[in-house]
């Protein structure tokens, strides 16, 4: 476990390092004002349906079922399974895009828009392709992972990336004169960014035996199942994304900073998520997948008590040391250009706010794959549907009084409901769960994390008093230093404690550097 999603860890964190370097090469170019806000807003949209047809809800569906054509039919079929949804997912994307860009054309042309609003449904007409090419890369991604590829997949990613970056400064200035002009090239570059995703797995696609052919989509039983299974789980992500466009438009209309501003902590947040949370999912969905078909239920709670744990390891530290140093960590990385010190002042509220959540994001996320991995989509989305709903309110009550940190809280606070209510479903389908023994672990790492979130602030504070921020090394080390402490103080509480995540995790190093010696 700690190998495939470690390999895939170490992909995904040079995937959300670029994806962070494209975050900060957004800020410098566009801040967090008006013509970010549309332009955030936009890109928003095709994400939706991304995460509808590709990720999460189809994939989710899609590789239970391939792994079980590879078990039991043979990899004939299973290829064919997967140019079935292959090719039914090309006709609801294309269908989709045609019709979204005619109603934008129709929108502009007879109602009278300007403004923000304007600039944003231009944009949006430029990106919404994106949705196809990205969706293509997300299935791509599932089928590899099944394989047993980890790297590759999660490298694609980086391509979307060096892309993204490339068009601040390629294409952006050729635009012409003005930020809502220059705008479009990034427009442009997400598009660009989109078939570099995709193109960058075929090869490994190929060489797994892949050859896409064209297989009617319209009476395949592989695809009426996916669409019975990933129904459900649509539903639910299609609820987030209402969810989240009703949330970010009214903080729109409310004060159009709130959203850049937001969305870069969202960004930050989402390094550790990716690296520890995601890249775990990644992994746990195909191996829960294989325990759940071949009925090894001791195995299949014991791999995810594990996989918990590791987590938790991980997510604890991470979470304490994004509260404590958030606005020395964005000054360092976004306030250059036209993000200035009121941006880095917006942002880290919005950070602050939303780090608590990290641990509970990721747990939802795993406790997610459990249920698909056993072949059960309805429950996740029934509690999806509850905790958004909760988070609506949340966000509605708390947007007001806290700006961007009212999204954080109420983000945080209803992530925590999900996790409690998965635990008690999946306790119920499983009979049991065994994760008694984390109870210890969970209330160590918490006294471990709240000691390193004390040592970052304080270690911080000292280093603004006698050195300051003057430059860029003074700010590296008034982020670094008080990392390095608290990280170090946070590993000695967890290992004092036996805390087995970090014994495994060092018995793993020792291993590795001893073999090297060797």
């Amino acid at each position: 476990m700690l190998k495939s999603s470690g390999a895939m860890g170490i992909a995904t964190l040079s995937s959300r390092f670029l994806g962070l370097a494209r975050e900060m090469a957004y800020a410098h170019f566009m801040g967090t004002g008006p013509v970010a806000s549309a332009f955030t807003m936009a890109f928003l949209i095709p994400n939706l349906f991304r995460r509808l047809l590709g990720e999460g809800a189809l994939t989710a569906a899609f590789i239970p079922i391939f792994k079980e054509k590879e078990k039991t039919e043979g990899e004939a079929e299973m290829w064919r399974a997967a140019n079935a949804v292959i090719s039914g997912l090309i006709i609801a994307a294309t269908t989709i895009i045609a019709l979204a860009m005619a109603g934008i054309t129709l929108w502009l042309a007879f109602r009278p828009v300007s403004g923000e609003t304007r600039l944003m449904l231009q944009l949006l007409r430029w990106m919404f392709p994106y949705m196809l090419l990205v969706c293509l890369a997300a299935v791509f991604m599932g089928i590899l992972n099944a394989r047993g590829y980890f790297f590759i997949p999660a490298m694609g990613a980086t391509m979307l990336n060096v892309v993204m970056v490339a068009s601040v400064f390629l294409l952006a200035p050729r635009m012409g004169y003005g930020l809502d002009r220059q705008i479009f090239g990034l427009a442009i570059g997400v598009l660009i960014a989109g078939v570099a995703q995709a193109a960058f797995q075929w090869p490994s696609m190929r060489r797994e035996g892949f050859r896409y052919r064209w297989v009617s989509p319209w009476a395949n039983e592989t695809v009426r199942e996916v669409l019975h299974k990933m129904v459900p789980g649509t539903i639910g992500v299609a609820a987030f994304q209402i969810n989240v466009m009703i949330t970010w438009g009214v903080a729109f209309m409310i004060d159009a900073p709130i959203i850049p501003a937001f969305n870069y902590a969202v960004r930050l947040m989402e390094l550790p998520q990716g690296v520890f949370g995601i890249s775990l999912a990644t992994y746990l969905l195909p191996t829960l997948s294989g325990l759940a078909a071949e009925k090894k239920f001791p195995e299949f709670r014991a791999t995810l008590r594990q996989g918990l744990q590791h987590l938790l390891f991980a997510n604890f530290i991470a979470s304490a040391l994004l509260v404590a140093l958030a606005r020395p960590i964005i000054r360092l990385l976004f306030e250059r250009g036209i993000f200035d010190a009121y941006s880095t002042d917006q942002t880290a509220w919005a950070l602050v706010c939303l780090g608590p959540g990290l641990v509970a994001f990721s747990v939802v996320n795993n406790l997610a794959r459990a249920f698909y991995a056993l072949g059960d989509t309805k429950t996740p989305m029934k509690i999806s549907l509850v905790c958004l709903g909760l988070n609506l309110i949340f966000a509605l009550w708390l947007i007001g009084p806290f700006r961007q940190g009212g999204l954080g809280i109420a983000n945080t606070m209803s992530a925590a409901f999900n996790v409690y209510l998965l635990l008690y479903a999946l306790r119920r389908k499983l009979g049991r769960l065994d994760l008694e023994a984390l109870r210890p672990t969970v209330w160590g790492l918490a006294a471990a994390a709240i000691l390193a979130g004390v040592v970052a602030s304080l270690a911080s504070y000292g280093w603004e008093r006698q050195i300051g921020h003057h430059n860029l090394v003074t700010r590296m080390g008034s982020v670094f230093a008080p990392m390095i402490l608290a990280t170090a103080a946070y590993w000695l509480v967890a290992l004092w404690l036996r805390i087995p995540s970090a014994q495994e995790i060092l018995a793993l190093l020792r291993s590795k550097l001893g073999g090297r010696e060797k």
